[in-house]
């Protein structure tokens, strides 16, 4: 019960990544505010998982609804002390040029803008107190680019320099800013590289652990991060990859 008494809010926390972060972190006696664009999908989640859990619907593109979502915490838990901004879109699954400036924005606003937002929400009050952990889930598209894919790259990468910034002004005053940065992971989000069998079995022959990423593998490190037992680390991107990008040595 490593997160007892800690109040923790994860975005995009219906399914995948997102869930199994926030049963991880119930697990660990935590209170933990999920949110998603579906009350009904959240309460379905909230509804299987011991604990205080809280299901917000909240979309996080959407600076109204994120101001709802951080009132809704501290009216129920007083105070947020762990945020995973977790919620991300990949809606642009295509060539460079093919790439139009609606699309452009669209994933600012939901990959990066919105854990911006977030963490200017809940950060002033984790220094306030000399305690705070944030946890952004990157990619190592954010390290490497993605074909066909270079607004998730880009806004990946981008999430990982936020990180370090935080990390380094918040760090004295008690507050840790980290980023994960996992490599293929079962989830939705991610299927155009899985579902496929002939493209995971080719990543799979040269990936050193040579399974596909589960959401909890991810949820563990996340866990570490939140907690004390991370206590002297920050401003780093840590990559949970099965080993993936040593195939480019």
């Amino acid at each position: 019960m490593i997160l007892q008494g800690k109040t923790a809010i994860v975005t995009g926390a219906s399914r995948g990544i997102g869930e199994a972060i926030a049963r991880a972190f119930a697990k660990e006696g935590a209170n933990v505010v999920i949110c998603g664009r579906k009350q009904e999908t959240l309460d379905a989640v909230a509804a299987t998982i011991p604990g205080a859990v809280l299901p917000v619907a909240c979309h996080v593109g959407r600076a109204a609804d994120i101001q709802r979502l951080i009132e809704t915490a501290t009216a129920k838990f007083g105070q947020v002390d762990i945020l995973v901004n977790n919620a991300a879109t990949n809606i642009a699954q295509e060539p460079v040029l093919q790439i139009d400036e609606a699309k452009f924005d669209k994933m600012v606003e939901v990959n990066l803008k919105s854990a911006f937002r977030l963490m200017q929400a809940v950060a002033p009050g984790m220094c306030e107190r000399g305690w705070g952990s944030i946890v952004n889930i990157a990619s190592i598209s954010g390290l490497r680019p993605q074909n066909y894919g270079m607004l998730y790259s880009m806004t990946k990468a981008a999430l990982i320099m936020m990180t370090q910034s935080y990390a380094l002004e918040l760090g004295p005053k008690g507050v840790r800013v980290n980023a994960i940065c996992p490599g293929l992971v079962q989830t939705a989000l991610s299927e155009y590289y899985w579902k496929d069998e002939d493209k995971l079995a080719k990543q799979m022959r040269t990936q050193p652990v040579q399974h596909l990423g589960q959401p909890d593998e991810i949820a563990g490190l996340a866990v570490l991060l939140a907690s004390d037992r991370g206590s002297y680390i920050t401003g780093q991107a840590i990559v949970a990859d099965g080993g993936r990008m040593l195939a480019s040595l």
